[in-house]
C-alpha cells in the first residue's frame, strides 16, 4: 500500500490526529513537521498544486487528500478501514 504523508505543523490539533487516526490503522504514514524541515507556505503550495491556508496537508501516494477531514471521508469511503 502507497504511503500517507502529512505535512504539519506543532500545536496543530488536525495533524495530531490525522497521525493517530493513520497510526491506529496501521497504515504506513510519513509525517513531516514543515517548521522542523524548514518548508514555507510556498513550497508546500508547489506540493500541493494550489494555494495553502491551512496543515494539514496529506497525500497518499501521488494522490493529494486533503486535510484532516478530508482524510477521514477517504479512509472511511475509499479504503474502508
Amino acid at each position: 500500500m502507497d504511503r500517507f504523508t502529512v505535512f504539519g505543523r506543532p500545536g496543530c490539533g488536525y495533524c495530531v490526529r490525522a497521525k493517530e487516526v493513520l497510526e491506529s490503522r496501521e497504515l504506513p504514514m510519513l509525517y513531516v513537521d514543515i517548521h522542523a524541515e524548514g518548508i514555507s507556505k510556498a513550497d508546500l503550495e508547489k506540493t500541493v498544486g494550489k494555494p495553502v491556508e491551512t496543515v494539514p496537508q496529506i497525500f497518499h501516494g501521488q494522490k493529494y487528500i486533503g486535510g484532516y477531514t478530508e482524510l477521514a471521508a477517504y479512509l472511511k469511503e475509499e479504503l474502508a478501514v
